[in-house]
């Protein structure tokens, strides 16, 4: 007899968790409470990728597939499907998506991948380009996602320099009704400043900048530079908010020069 396969092992856990004899907790999930810990499993292992910590993306790996085993299994309880048809699925899918791999097609870039792609998914589907963006996603990586199909089928513009044309536009929009906020209401000033993030997904996106990852290395830039601020001011005796503006600005530079 061979070893059992570590992704059988796997399912057997899962199934074993869910049992008569198994896990309470376990038990009383379902898909829906499940919901949050896949979320949560997905964004530990970005967060690994993003700190280049091979140790860390292998365990975080790990938790999310358990969390995709377990969902299955919870599917297969409802007679709905295996995990083994999940897989059987998702390479059929890839196979079919992949032409220029698997059959006669010829690419000249990745571009032109991308562009085969979603006239598959659109072929397969038979839903419309958008429709495939999934509408949990994350606002900003959303607004990625949808330049990303919108562009695939030729809508866009030629150039980074015409979208930041664009940008300028929006901000110069935003601020005009900066100017009137008290005349302004809310929805207006709501509505500017979301199709100025918009355009700021669309300008990273010509760029080929991920806008999420940007923003959070600008979080974390800023978390430093504020904790460095804080240790500044406690080594005078002191506290942010016991400073003026203008001892906080100052603080403010010394702490970029000494976190860079």
């Amino acid at each position: 007899m061979g070893e059992t396969h570590p992704l059988d092992a796997l399912r057997a856990l899962c199934a074993r968790l869910r049992g008569p004899d198994g896990c309470p907790w376990d038990r009383e999930q379902t898909l829906e409470t499940l919901k949050p810990y896949i979320v949560e499993e997905a964004y530990e292992v970005v967060d690994a990728i993003a700190a280049q910590d091979p140790r860390a993306l292998e365990e975080e790996l790990g938790d999310l597939l358990f969390q995709i085993v377990f969902v299955a299994q919870l599917a297969e309880e409802q007679g709905w499907f295996d995990l083994a048809k999940v897989m059987r699925l998702a390479h059929a899918k890839m196979v079919a998506r992949h032409p220029h791999v698997f059959g006669e097609v010829k690419v000249a870039d990745a571009q032109e991948v991308v562009q085969n792609w979603e006239r598959l998914k659109k072929k397969e589907k038979k839903r419309g380009t958008l429709e495939g963006v999934p509408p949990s996603l994350p606002a900003l990586l959303k607004a990625l996602r949808i330049t990303e199909k919108a562009a695939a089928v030729g809508f866009d513009w030629a150039k980074p320099e015409d979208v930041l044309t664009k940008l300028r536009e929006e901000v110069e929009e935003l601020s005009g009704v900066v100017a009137r906020a008290q005349e302004e209401d809310r929805q207006t000033l709501r509505e500017e400043l979301g199709d100025v993030l918009f355009s700021i997904a669309n300008v990273a996106r010509h760029l080929g900048v991920d806008p999420e990852a940007a923003l959070q290395a600008s979080n974390h830039k800023f978390m430093r530079r504020f904790a460095a601020m804080e240790a500044m001011a406690a080594e005078r005796g002191s506290s942010l908010e016991a400073l003026s503006a203008e001892e906080l600005e100052a603080l403010w530079q010394r702490a970029k020069a000494s976190q860079g």
